[in-house]
């Protein structure tokens, strides 16, 4: 396709919405102006880790909210003052065994607490490690 060909479907844009869009090779600046885009060279300097003494930790709270379901419990659970007792299972649309999987999972980070109140578990979330985790994503 040529060059004018390609823009032809981007006509509908205007400067102000288009800062550029990179586009088979080209880099569209403005309408109707194009130049190549420039390509980052690769490094081959070696690189070295250091012991990071937070990675395993941090990987274990990751791995904890790696899930949309288990992302969607911690939501519930911030949002919540007092801890929340059987209705997490009404709140998503997965089994009650699936539900307590995903809660097990949470439970094994730390980044909740469940208590036993009679014939139910109670959740609530763990405040500090729940302030881990955003210092953790926060320090990448």
């Amino acid at each position: 396709m040529s060059q004018a060909g390609s823009l032809r479907h981007l006509s509908h844009l205007t400067a102000t919405n288009l800062s550029y869009i990179v586009h088979r090779g080209l880099t569209i600046i403005g309408i109707g102006k194009m130049q190549k885009s420039s390509k980052k060279r690769c490094d081959a300097t070696p690189v070295t880790l250091k012991a990071d003494p937070t990675a395993e930790d941090f990987a274990r709270l990751a791995w904890a909210i790696a899930h949309p379901a288990r992302v969607q419990i911690v939501r519930l659970l911030i949002g919540r003052q007092a801890c929340v007792c059987g209705e997490i299972v009404d709140c998503l649309p997965l089994a009650q065994s699936t539900v307590s999987q995903h809660l097990k999972i949470l439970k094994e980070s730390g980044l909740i607490q469940g208590e036993v109140d009679g014939p139910k578990v109670c959740y609530c979330i763990n405040p500090k490690r729940l302030e881990q985790l955003k210092t953790l994503v926060a320090n990448l």
